[in-house]
């Protein structure tokens, strides 16, 4: 008898048509002969709908408050749910995160799972039962409940598939697997059988929206193999795994793109040890993630550093470069949100020279100027104009053979 964790997205459960068909492909593989736990999101844009109820009665919601409000959509889903499953025949139990015990740490609306306990689960499934398991929630340890941040049900399903040591976690959702690029903008894309923890895990944190990254990240620190597959079809779906072998045939495996960036520039920051520290220091401690920086070279004892966060954090983000210019004494700030990240990924490029030469060079031959660059063993990204991403990854995805 395996043990399966299965985690449906908002779209798969987003209407009574939609639960009673998750509802069927629970069951099919509970009568299959295996022990099944199943995360699920928030109906459709639930979650979003709720956050902008919130923003009618407060531009500036509490956080404890918004996580209250938040955890009810996957609570909706929860239920109806298990409804489902009982109209089916089979014995099932909801369970919030609380209920589990899916203890976090206290960050409001992005918090960290630290533990999953093990001991309601497994006596629900060693009763026979399915169980349900509310995604993108937890509990602190002074019983506060909080959420894990935007894709956060990715991470409860895996968080709980490492805790039971399910032999594969299967994410459910609205596309069957993992592609080259979003076919939405690269009608070229083609599915991927397999792929590395490393190489998804750069996708994902680059853009590409299959899965979260933080999900993909505890999945290869505990080993989980992840399954990607479609609600809506039984077509065969992409594992996510380790790979051994790196001498990849395919340099370049995926080519991703990310609207969600702003690029925030500090203008004639002194040149003097420590000064970096203040300005980033400031802005871990509001929990604002810091994804490329560049700094000038230095002129006349002052420099320019410029660095990317999410759109969703650039207004905290300005106010505490703002107070971080005035105590390092910089002259200004100035942001651009009108830019995208374009990204080309592969483990490949470990073993092959030119990648990035080539990638520039695609993006020369489009007229596509770039403002930064960022590049790892396997990956390598730009900051361009917003208005030619879509260009930009048809070129890419074309220029490194991936149609």
């Amino acid at each position: 008898m395996a043990l399966i964790v299965q985690k449906y997205g908002g779209t798969s459960v987003d209407g009574p048509e939609r639960v009673k068909n998750v509802a069927r492909r629970v069951v099919e593989t509970k009568r299959a002969g295996n022990q099944v736990v199943v995360v699920v999101s928030a109906p459709g844009d639930t979650t979003d709908k709720l956050i902008a109820m919130a923003k009618e009665i407060t531009s500036n919601p509490p956080a404890r408050e918004l996580d209250m409000l938040m955890a009810t959509g996957e609570q909706m889903s929860i239920a109806l749910l298990a409804m489902a499953i009982q109209e089916l025949g089979e014995p099932v139990i909801s369970l919030t995160g609380a209920q589990v015990g899916i203890l976090t740490d206290g960050v409001h609306t992005k918090a960290r799972i630290l533990e999953v306990s093990c001991d309601r689960l497994r006596r629900e499934l060693d009763a026979g039962r399915i169980v349900i398991v509310a995604g993108f929630q937890g509990v602190t340890c002074d019983n506060e409940i909080t959420t894990l941040g935007r894709g956060g049900s990715d991470t409860t399903a895996v968080a709980v598939a490492a805790a039971l040591k399910a032999e594969v976690c299967q994410i459910y959702t609205d596309v069957d697997g993992v592609y080259t690029a979003d076919p939405r903008i690269v009608p070229g894309a083609r599915k991927l059988a397999t792929i590395s923890y490393d190489e998804m895990l750069e996708l994902a944190s680059l853009g590409a929206q299959v899965l979260q990254p933080r999900s993909v990240e505890f999945a290869k620190l505990h080993g989980v193999v992840l399954e990607v597959r479609s609600s809506f079809n039984y077509h065969e779906g992409t594992l996510v795994k380790e790979v051994n072998d790196m001498e990849r045939q395919m340099v370049v495996t995926g080519v991703a793109g990310d609207r969600n960036v702003a690029r925030i520039a500090i203008y004639d920051v002194p040149d003097r040890p420590g000064i970096a520290k203040v300005l980033f220091e400031a802005l871990a401690r509001e929990s604002i993630n810091v994804d490329m920086i560049v700094q000038s070279a230095m002129r006349d004892g002052v420099n320019d550093i410029a660095f990317t966060v999410a759109r969703d954090d650039l207004a905290k983000a300005l106010e505490v470069t703002q107070k971080a210019k005035e105590e390092i004494g910089a002259t200004s700030v100035a942001y651009d949100d009108k830019v995208a990240k374009v990204s080309i990924v592969g483990a490949g490029m470990i073993t092959n020279p030119g990648v990035a030469a080539g990638m520039f060079a695609c993006l020369a031959e489009e007229g596509i100027n770039i403002h930064m660059i960022s590049t790892s063993e396997i990956k390598v990204s730009c900051i361009i104009d917003e208005e030619h991403l879509a260009r930009a990854m048809r070129a890419l995805h074309k220029w490194f053979g991936l149609d």
